[in-house]
C-alpha cells in the first residue's frame, strides 16, 4: 500500500496544474482562482491519503477528513461552466490551444489518480469523499478545457475513427 501512496503524490498534481495555471494566467481566465483553491485541496487528498484509516489514531483521522463540501463546489463549477458551452455531440481530441491542452493533460493525471484511490476506499483505507473529490475533478478540468478553448477563439478537434484502409 505504501508504494500505492507514494504513487499518488500530490505533487504530480500539483505539477501538472501549476503548470496549466502558467499558462492561463497569461489569458487571463477567470478561473485561475478556482485551480488555486483546487491545489490546496489536492494537498489534503495527499493528507488524507497519507494516514490509512486501519491504523492512524483518532486524532489523526479527524484532522485528514475529507469535506463532501468540496465536491459540491465543483459540482456548482461545473454546471456554471457547462452552461456556457455549446452541447456536445461527438468525443473531442484534447485540442483547443495551449491552456486548453494542459487542463486536458490535469484531467488525464486525475483520472490516473482516480483509478489508485478506488481501491484504497473499497478496502476502507481512505475516506469516499477522496475518490468523489477526483471524480469531479477530472470532469470540471474536462469542462475547463472546454472552456478555456471557447474563450481563446480555438478549435475543438473531433475524434474522427481511423479506417484502416487510408
Amino acid at each position: 500500500m505504501l508504494s500505492e501512496r507514494s504513487e499518488l503524490s500530490p505533487a504530480r498534481w500539483m505539477w501538472s496544474l501549476w503548470f496549466a495555471m502558467e499558462l492561463i494566467s497569461e489569458k487571463g481566465h477567470p478561473f485561475a482562482e478556482e485551480l488555486e483553491k483546487i491545489q490546496c485541496s489536492l494537498q489534503d487528498v495527499g493528507s488524507a491519503l497519507a494516514t490509512p484509516r486501519s491504523s492512524a489514531r483518532e486524532a489523526h483521522l479527524r484532522r485528514t477528513t475529507f469535506e463532501s463540501g468540496r465536491v459540491l463546489e465543483l459540482e456548482q463549477w461545473i454546471d456554471k461552466y457547462s452552461g456556457q458551452l455549446p452541447p456536445l455531440t461527438a468525443f473531442i481530441l484534447p485540442s483547443g490551444g495551449k491552456s486548453s491542452a494542459a487542463l486536458h493533460f490535469c484531467r488525464a493525471v486525475c483520472r490516473r489518480a482516480e483509478r489508485r484511490v478506488a481501491p484504497l476506499v473499497r478496502m476502507g483505507e481512505t475516506d469516499a469523499n477522496v475518490a468523489k473529490f477526483l471524480n469531479r475533478l477530472s470532469d470540471y478540468l474536462f469542462t475547463l478545457a472546454r472552456y478555456a478553448a471557447m474563450k481563446e477563439g480555438k478549435q475543438e478537434k473531433i475524434y474522427k475513427k481511423s479506417d484502416p484502409s487510408d
